[in-house]
């Protein structure tokens, strides 16, 4: 059973890009929550990727969230399809 990520905060750039992307805060409360894949961000000692396959009904598509991991509550950066 996946658990629950710590409290999800929102940057605008979060915000926008998700209202221009139609990735809800739900899909991104998912992909925190249980993702396929968490990874290291490269250009950022502080963020982490999280990707997840599953996170939106009716698409094949990655959803990639980048969420800044290094205090709580945790920062969303972005979502990406």
């Amino acid at each position: 059973m996946p658990t629950a990520p710590p409290l999800l905060v929102y940057t605008e750039h979060a915000l926008n890009a998700m209202a221009e992307r139609e990735i809800s805060q739900d899909s991104v409360r998912r992909t925190v929550a249980a993702p396929d894949l968490r990874a290291p961000n490269p250009n950022d000692p502080n963020s982490e990727f999280f990707l997840n396959r599953r996170a939106r009904e009716q698409s094949d598509r990655v959803l990639r969230v980048v969420v800044n991991t290094n205090a709580a509550p945790w920062r969303v950066i972005t979502g990406i399809l």
